[in-house]
């Protein structure tokens, strides 16, 4: 039950710490994972307007009052499966080493997850979600952005800074070519299962999307003494 306006300052602290306490204990944190399911999975089934909170705990199986002691609405929560989601992705992007000698490979090894995350039913479907609502939702576009895209490029444009300062790259905005960089790897198999065309890239199809996306960014922004050794970086 929500304190009244009277409740004194001190009564109000209590209350606080105690919902805090409760979302950072064992229990908290099972209690935080079954509502981001339930979310999940009622998002990408119903969409987001058709995603209702009581669906959404039903599918969860908490209450109403659980829910609103971790999520102060639909909106944070829709962002908080995205965010989750997508950390998770940016982490299996970036296990190779920043430092790695050969920036070939790890670009190649960047690229792969992100294709493979891409293509997958949770990428695709929050997409759709994303994209059907923010016309009539803006909030729910900007979560999207924020928590998904904006993140991954920003994690991109992190590697690449450092490898230009290691001279292995050549680039003046490396915001702007994370941005392409990611565009390569969404080339080809990306639209074709968003629109239903493929229903699951094979990891050859993967692959070869892949290399082709690490290929074309190195031959633009390469220095140009590396580029007469492909192979060697």
């Amino acid at each position: 039950m929500t304190p009244s306006v009277s409740a004194r300052p001190g009564r109000l602290a209590d209350l606080s710490r105690s919902v805090d306490r409760e979302r950072s204990s064992q229990a908290g944190q099972r209690k935080l994972r079954q509502i981001l399911a339930g979310a999940r999975g009622a998002f990408l089934d119903l969409g987001y307007e058709g995603a209702s909170v009581d669906e959404i705990v039903r599918r969860a199986g908490v209450s109403k009052g659980t829910l609103y002691n971790y999520f102060a609405d639909k909106r944070t929560l829709f962002s908080a499966v995205v965010d989750e989601e997508c950390r998770e992705m940016s982490q299996r992007l970036f296990t190779v080493e920043t430092d790695c000698a050969c920036l070939e490979t790890s670009l190649l090894t960047i690229a792969r997850s992100f294709v493979r995350f891409m293509v997958s039913p949770f990428a695709q479907g929050m997409y759709r979600v994303a994209v059907a609502e923010s016309g009539r939702i803006p909030e729910v576009g900007r979560a999207f952005y924020s928590a998904g895209p904006q993140l991954c490029t920003a994690r991109i444009a992190t590697f690449l800074i450092e490898a230009r300062a290691r001279g292995l790259l050549v680039l003046e905005d490396a915001n702007l070519a994370a941005c392409q960089f990611t565009a390569l790897c969404r080339a080809e198999l990306f639209p074709k299962v968003l629109f239903g065309i493929l229903e699951q890239p094979s990891e050859a199809e993967i692959e070869r999307v892949a290399e082709a996306a690490v290929q074309v960014f190195l031959a633009a922004h390469r220095p140009a003494s590396g580029r007469a050794t492909a192979g060697g970086n």
